[in-house]
This record gives structure tokens, sequence and C-alpha cells, in this order.
């Protein structure tokens, strides 16, 4: 069966979004078929907004509409204390739980040399520099990257780039994120009493 052109491009638009293969992406546009053109229009102008409304955090690098996010510019948050994720869907996810107040950095992936991601491709050098600023205040550095093997060398790197002692090149107190949060596991998914766990249990990066 040959499809129109119209509903063949939206196919193709689907199956380049992560997750989504040929069945689903044909199931979502054949869905939208039947959606009324008001709505359409609507999802159309928001995901063409969807970055036009956004910027990145130039301190934190989370996802916001300001510059500085909400978080960096609360004058309530902890900046002593660091809290490193992957992603803004972790740093969401721990924000979910209510149990966290300090600042974070978004780092935007992981080492990762199979697909060959190095520390300059995401936003390690940035946070390197924050740390190692003279008029840093930070105490703790929580590494919150995901229990895999890319987020473990992830961590590892962050580890060695600021000392090879415990408390790095700042006297920064180093910890980990701990029990709670099963080996494979990412952070986007778990639920707000895992995460408060995982925090509760960090322990000193050795």
């Amino acid at each position: 069966m040959k499809l129109p052109k119209a509903l063949e491009r939206v196919i193709e638009s689907f199956e380049k979004l992560p997750g989504i293969g040929p069945k689903t992406a044909q199931r979502l546009a054949f869905y939208l078929l039947h959606v009324p053109q008001s709505d359409l229009d609507e999802f159309g102008e928001n995901l063409k907004n969807l970055k036009n409304q956004t910027v990145l955090c130039s301190t934190c690098f989370n996802i916001g509409e300001s510059d500085p996010c909400f978080i960096c510019s609360d004058p309530n948050r902890d900046n002593s204390t660091i809290c490193i994720v992957e992603d803004a869907l972790d740093l969401l996810a721990i924000e979910r739980s209510g149990k966290y107040k300090g600042a974070y950095h978004v780092l935007h992936g992981v080492i990762d040399p199979l697909n060959s991601i190095g520390p300059e491709d995401i936003y390690l050098p940035q946070l390197i520099v924050r740390i190692k600023d003279p008029k840093s205040k930070i105490q703790e550095l929580i590494l919150a990257t995901n229990p895999t093997m890319e987020g473990e060398a992830t961590a590892l790197y962050i580890v060695r780039e600021l000392g090879k002692d415990k408390k790095g090149s700042n006297g920064v107190k180093i910890t980990r994120i701990g029990r709670g949060l099963p080996i494979g596991s990412d952070i986007e998914y778990a639920d707000e009493v895992t995460i408060e766990r995982a925090l509760e249990g960090r322990r000193e990066y050795s």
C-alpha cells in the first residue's frame, strides 16, 4: 500500500525519535489524522517554540525559560552543594523527591567511547572550571550519574580531574549516591522514595 507523502514524512519524523520504532511511528501518524486540525496546529506551534523559547542555563546547563534558570536564581537554594546529573530528566526526578535543596550541574550525556563521546562532547569541562573557580563556595559534590558503565566512567573521570585525594583540589567533599538505585537503572525512572534513599545513603567517593 502506497501512503500519501505527507503521511510518510510524518512517520519518518517519528522514527527519528528515540524509542520509536516503525510500527509505533505509523500508529502515531495515523492517530494524528483523526485529531482536529486546531489541535494539530497547536501541536505544531508548540514544537516550533520548543527550542525558540527555551535556553540552557549558563551556570548549571539546566533547560529553562531564562538564564540563569529558576534553580540557580533561587536565593533559598544551597549553592555549597552541587548534584551532578546526566540530563535534565534526572534533575526533574530528584526535584520531585523534594529532599534536595542544593544546586545542580547537568552534563547532557556521559563519557561513552564506544559511541565516540568524550569529555569535551558533554558539559564536563564547564563543570571542572566551575568547581576549581577560586571564588567557588562549593563544599560537596554529589555524583548522581546513573549506575551504568558509562555513568561510573564519567564519575571516575570527574574525581580524577579534581585530584587523586577524596577531598578534590579545592577541599571539596565528593560523594556518590548510594542505596536505592539498582545497577543498570536510570534515575529518571526512579520513584521519589528511591531517590530520597539514594541521596540519604550517598557515600564519600573513593
